[in-house]
């Protein structure tokens, strides 16, 4: 793929600012949220994976509550499809991989991030993600996966990067790679049933398929770069401008929310039960991520020239308008 010049990732993104300005989303006083009683009911759109345990704990310990908040969650397959949902109003925050949101601010999608989500252990072989065969796979290297079928959760975004890093990291061609779209929960029967050849996965997954003697043959995240920023929280920049001390408060629950996980793993562990249908035995087997308060924008930028080059951006993202 032709390789675009890199100074133009330092552009900012004119058709962002002037969507911004412009956007219909219907997230202001009129949305449901509104306050009622004292507490206000707020849409999250989320991936049901480990890498939301915050949340999910952050609720049940009443971070949120002690603000005047209160989540009302949503599920989707990935960031892409939640990315739409806030920038619409459906949903007043929302989960997603950096790559999804740097591809919507590119694309003049008028949504920014307020809060960080996940990081990468930075630990290859044990990492929360990993590129997986199964227990009989003749593949040993990503470089053998040239004219194999490869599931990612969504096409042309963060796992397809990664994945494509690998590949030329172990000398191969990623363009001769078959890439296909499946939920992370379909991916275990897929590779039992030679549907697929390899799965890029994320937490329970990677646990499920490793129970079933799966194996990792890379860490792609960790690929991209040392201790890779992968997720944050966002709201739409019109929700954002009628509503900063709620997006405040929100900011301030997650943060409370990202400490408190990270401090209490088992914890972590235990409320993924609660939203996903992982059993207790490959629960013991979980790889959690890291959840630092801040986000690496060393890390962002880094993928942010692999989806340059892949081209995933029809014009350069604004780091400064984007991240927080």
């Amino acid at each position: 793929m032709r390789r675009r010049p890199l100074i133009r990732l330092a552009a900012v993104s004119v058709l962002f600012t002037a969507a911004a300005c412009g956007s219909s989303d219907k997230g202001g006083a009129s949305d449901p949220g509104a306050p009622s009683g004292g507490v206000r009911t707020v849409k999250v759109g989320l991936i049901p994976i480990v890498d939301v345990a915050p949340l999910y704990l952050g609720q049940k310990q009443g971070f949120f509550e002690k603000r005047g908040l209160k989540l009302e969650f949503t599920t989707a397959q990935g960031g892409a499809a939640i990315v739409p949902g806030v920038a619409s109003g459906q949903f007043q925050f929302g989960f997603s991989n950096v790559t999804s949101l740097m591809v919507a601010v590119s694309n003049g999608v008028p949504v920014r991030a307020v809060a960080n989500g996940i990081a990468s252990t930075g630990v290859e072989g044990k990492d929360f993600s990993a590129l997986m065969v199964k227990k009989d796979s003749a593949i040993k290297s990503p470089k053998e996966l040239e004219g194999k079928k490869v599931a990612i959760n969504t096409l042309k975004n963060i796992n397809e990067t990664a994945v494509r890093a690998s590949v030329r990291k172990a000398g191969g061609d990623p363009d001769k790679i078959e890439f296909v779209e499946l939920g992370f929960e379909q991916m275990p029967a897929a590779l039992d049933s030679g549907d697929i050849d390899a799965a890029q996965v994320v937490e329970p997954t990677q646990a499920t398929i490793k129970n079933r003697g799966g194996r990792v043959i890379a860490s792609p995240l960790v690929d991209v770069a040392p201790k890779l920023t992968v997720a944050m929280y966002f709201t739409s920049t019109q929700y954002a401008k009628q509503n900063p001390e709620v997006v405040k408060r929100f900011q301030e629950a997650t943060a409370e929310s990202l400490a408190y996980a990270d401090a209490h793993p088992d914890e972590a562990r235990r409320i993924v039960t609660t939203y996903t249908k992982i059993p207790a035995d490959v629960l013991a087997q979980v790889t959690l991520p890291r959840w630092p308060a801040e986000a690496n924008r060393s890390s962002i930028v880094d993928l942010m020239k692999l989806g340059y080059d892949d081209g995933l951006f029809k014009s350069s993202p604004d780091m400064n308008k984007l991240l927080p």
